[in-house]
Formats: C-alpha cells, sequence, structure tokens
C-alpha cells in the first residue's frame, strides 16, 4: 500500500493506527551484497516502483536486484537493457513466476506479481515519428507501474500536422490529466500540443536528427526555447523520467476529485 492508501484505509476504519505504523515503519533502504541500495519504501513515499537502470550492470547483478526488489514490492522496472541480456531477463521472470509487460522498441521491462490495476489517473501519450516510438514506450511502461490508464498515439509530427487533431480531441474527452510529447529533430510538436490545449505538457527530446544538432540537442534546445507556457521538459530520451512525473500529476490529480 502507498502512503496514500494507508492513510485512507485509518482514516476508513479498515486498518488500525498500529498496523498502520508497521506500514510506515522505515525498512526503506535494503543493501543487496554491496551491489546496489534499493529504495523499498519508494513506492509508499511516492508512488513510483523501484526502477533499476540496467544498461552499466552486469546479468547476474541485475537478477539479483530484482529478485529482492519484488520480495518486499509488487513491482519493479528494468531499464535500459542490453540487447544481449533483454530474452534473458524475461526468461528469468518467468522462473520467478512473475509477469512482464514489454513495450514496442524498447529496452525497458515491467515485471510485476499481482495485476496492475489502473486506478490512477490518465495521461496522454504522443510521438513525432516512429524512430520516437521506444522512449515514449519507456514512459508508458512507467505510468501503468504507477497504476495509470494510457492512451496512446504514435507518428502524429508537424510533418502531417493534420493527423494530430483527432487524437488530441480524443484526449480532451477522456479527461487525461497530462500528456507526454516525445519528438526528435527540431521538437515542434510538443510547443504544438501545448498551444491548443490546457493540459500539463511534457516533452522528451528524442535522440533523433540529422548532422547539426543531432542526438537530440535541436529538440533539447527548441523545447527550452518553447514560447507557449504549460510545457515542461525532461532531459534527452528520458521516457523513465517523464512517466514519473506525467503519472504523479494524474495520481494526484484523481486524489482531488475523490
Amino acid at each position: 500500500m502507498e502512503t496514500y492508501e494507508i492513510l485512507k484505509a485509518v482514516k476508513s476504519g479498515k486498518i488500525s493506527v498500529n498496523d498502520a505504523k508497521k506500514l510506515l515503519s522505515l525498512y526503506s533502504i535494503e543493501e543487496i551484497e554491496g551491489i546496489a541500495k534499493i529504495d523499498i519504501n519508494r513506492r509508499k513515499r511516492r508512488g513510483i516502483p523501484e526502477i533499476i537502470f540496467a544498461e552499466t550492470k552486469e546479468l547476474d547483478e541485475i537478477k539479483k536486484i530484482i529478485k529482492r526488489t519484488l520480495e518486499k514490492s509488487n513491482s519493479v522496472i528494468v531499464s535500459r537493457l542490453k540487447k544481449t541480456d533483454y530474452s534473458k531477463i524475461q526468461t528469468f521472470a518467468k522462473k520467478l513466476k512473475v509477469k512482464v509487460k514489454t513495450g514496442k522498441k524498447s529496452s525497458t521491462l515491467l515485471l510485476f506479481k499481482k495485476p496492475i490495476k489502473f486506478q490512477g489517473g490518465k495521461v496522454g501519450i504522443l510521438t513525432a515519428g516512429t524512430s520516437d516510438i521506444g522512449v515514449a514506450e519507456e514512459a508508458r511502461l512507467v505510468c501503468e507501474a504507477m497504476n495509470c490508464k494510457c492512451i496512446t498515439s504514435y507518428d502524429v509530427g508537424v510533418a502531417g500536422i493534420q493527423r494530430i487533431f483527432p487524437i488530441l480531441k480524443e484526449m480532451v474527452e477522456e479527461d487525461v490529466d497530462c500528456i507526454i510529447v516525445a519528438a526528435g529533430m527540431e521538437g515542434a510538436l510538443a510547443t504544438l500540443v501545448s498551444t491548443l490545449v490546457d493540459i500539463p505538457i511534457i516533452g522528451i527530446p528524442t535522440s533523433v536528427g540529422y548532422g547539426y544538432g543531432e542526438k537530440g540537442i535541436a529538440a533539447l534546445a527548441s523545447m527550452l526555447q518553447s514560447c507557449s507556457l504549460g510545457l515542461s521538459v525532461v532531459n534527452i530520451d528520458n521516457g523513465i523520467a517523464a512517466g514519473g512525473i506525467a503519472a504523479n500529476i494524474a495520481n494526484r490529480t484523481i486524489r482531488k476529485k475523490e
């Protein structure tokens, strides 16, 4: 249970104060054989699950962290897996009898024990092109791990500007609480979307582009220089951060409505 859920349970009389104290006890940091210190209590404290940055870790280290984390919590995200480790972690998850969610063109996995209930807010996710999908899917996995329903539409960039209007109409009708926009090249889609709706927009510049301004530099500069208010920006290719921010916004919005 997250902190907010624990407090609600106390208020409704479902659990006692003593039980709540136990649930909120500070066993937040757990060290695994000198490899990593897991923030077990992050989910209770912030609503964000443990996220393993796998790019620089050995396969055995990743497995140990996954196993220990899932002993203490329902889910864990493994981000930026090496190609050689991707299928091996999926096989490892089967041995642990946990389920796996994957993302298109993404090297990130969501592992979980009990089914994830989409009782949180709603997040819209857009990409300018198909090259941006992997980063957007990374954000989606984080949002879903945080119990948010995601409405996605990919390849709707300004090269064919007419494509954006039907999906934006759907997102407004669905009353999404936040929209993530992943875009490379000049990154114009994030600014465009933020001029059309009264919804918080999170821009992810992606490392897609040619020559001068390549590797996301032009998209990052463009989004940071946007003249449209209501647009915030995360680092290049940082779908993890965008997903965490968007889901926090969406989930806080849901709480206000309760």
